[in-house]
């Protein structure tokens, strides 16, 4: 079985969205084809193995759906809305006030993630950095056939979390006191 050790940090950055919100852009260079990114982010089957949450259904289409947030034993439904699908390029929800929306474009080598989650509290953007850091080196994982399985909530803390949610708080300007 293969072990998980997180990668170096992810190209990130912070934008004011107005109102009193924030937007971290997390970009990611996946060596796998669009297609294959693509499922990794909509169908519950592959979700379950590396994201924070399970899905009711798949959500390369529009509409309502819930996300079952898990950490260890506790299971907490959050209803979104997935807002905008353009496969295998575009997706977007809301997740309780939160916006995340994922945008693939092809590269010479694979695939080009890029993140925009839009949050109120800019405290929690380098926790959430963390957090999808760790996510998302799972899935590389996950598609590249050496599954580790997911990684999620206080069992994060095991695998980096602390040293990589300091580390983003430094890159982002976003002082320890703020990020704790």
């Amino acid at each position: 079985m293969t072990t998980y050790e997180p990668g170096p940090l992810a190209e990130t950055n912070v934008e004011e969205a107005g109102g009193g919100r924030w937007t971290l852009i997390f970009l990611r260079d996946f060596p796998h084809p669009v297609a294959k990114v693509w499922q990794a982010l909509t169908s519950p089957d592959e979700l379950v193995e590396w994201a924070p949450y399970t899905a009711d259904r798949d959500l390369g289409v529009t509409g309502a759906a819930v996300l079952t947030m898990i950490d260890g034993g506790n299971r907490v439904d959050i209803p979104i809305d997935v807002t905008a699908v353009d496969p295998p390029r575009i997706l977007e929800y809301t997740w309780d006030s939160d916006l995340l929306r994922w945008e693939l474009a092809p590269t010479a080598s694979g695939t080009r993630l890029t993140l925009r989650h839009t949050m109120r509290d800019r405290s929690w953007l380098p926790k959430v950095t963390a957090g999808w850091h760790i996510c998302l080196d799972v899935a590389d994982l996950l598609l590249a056939g050496t599954p580790v399985g997911p990684i999620r909530g206080e069992a994060a803390r095991a695998h980096g979390w602390e040293d990589l949610r300091d580390a983003y708080g430094a890159k982002l300007g976003i002082p320890p006191d703020d990020a704790a």
